[in-house]
């Protein structure tokens, strides 16, 4: 990464992370198809709720009958995060209108978050509509491609673990926390360590008591109000 925040910029700062959502698209388009949903449904999914982990929620309760009002507060559920996120962001983007920082919030992902904060450490804590953007609708299409992709292959493939291919989101976001840590020189690293270390206990044995989609929301608040205690306390 370098300091430049234009879009010809956030091509080349996003492509790593393309093959994740290659990876991942895929799983969810042949899971999909598994289960009898048609190659453009799974594109209109993909187009409309935008939401990987939603969206293999939705697709087994779909399977499974489950009314649509459940589907709707799972999905509102597992993508609260996103709420976080967001207030996370908004001060980068407090110079731009609000129809653009709608745009920046509706793409919003996990994925391009994380590399939006890692991108502020090369900027001086700078972000731009351009370059942020720019990394959502990189992700967004290449989910869709790659979810349609899958949807068609799913008559020949019918096991994505046989391909390692539920592994791809796990290991983008290792990849994306390595270059965090090893890029973020506000904080120091014992600090980093401590937190990530604490969040992997916490989340461990935290998925025993917790609901998944809850265990986020809570996890995220706890790892960082530490976080900020550790900062002050270390620094």
């Amino acid at each position: 990464m370098n300091d430049k925040l234009d879009a010809k910029t956030a091509i080349k700062d996003t492509l790593p992370t393309v093959f994740g959502y290659i990876g991942i698209g895929l799983a969810f388009g042949i899971i999909a198809s598994s289960v009898g949903i048609n190659p453009f449904f799974v594109g209109a999914m993909s187009l409309f709720i935008y939401a990987g982990g939603a969206q293999f929620i939705t697709v087994s309760m779909l399977s499974s009958g489950a009314p649509i009002l459940s589907i709707i507060l799972a999905t509102f559920l597992i993508n609260s995060r996103m709420i976080l996120m967001s207030m996370a962001i908004a001060p980068f983007f407090k110079r731009y209108s609000v129809f653009k920082n709608i745009v920046i919030g509706t793409f919003l992902t996990d994925e391009s978050f994380a590399l939006g904060m890692n991108k502020q450490n090369y900027t001086g804590g700078n972000l731009t509509y351009e370059w942020f953007n720019t990394a959502n609708l990189i992700s967004y299409f290449t989910w869709f491609t790659s979810s349609v992709a899958g949807a068609l292959l799913g008559e020949i493939v019918k096991d994505p673990k046989s391909l390692g291919l539920d592994f791809a989101l796990v290991a983008m976001f290792i990849g994306l926390l390595y270059l965090q840590v090893l890029s973020d020189f506000t904080i120091k690293k014992k600090v980093q360590f401590i937190v990530i270390t604490v969040v992997l206990f916490l989340v461990y044995f935290g998925m025993i008591f917790i609901p998944s989609n809850v265990l986020i929301i809570v996890v995220t608040l706890i790892g960082c109000a530490i976080g900020v205690i550790l900062k002050n306390v270390i620094d």
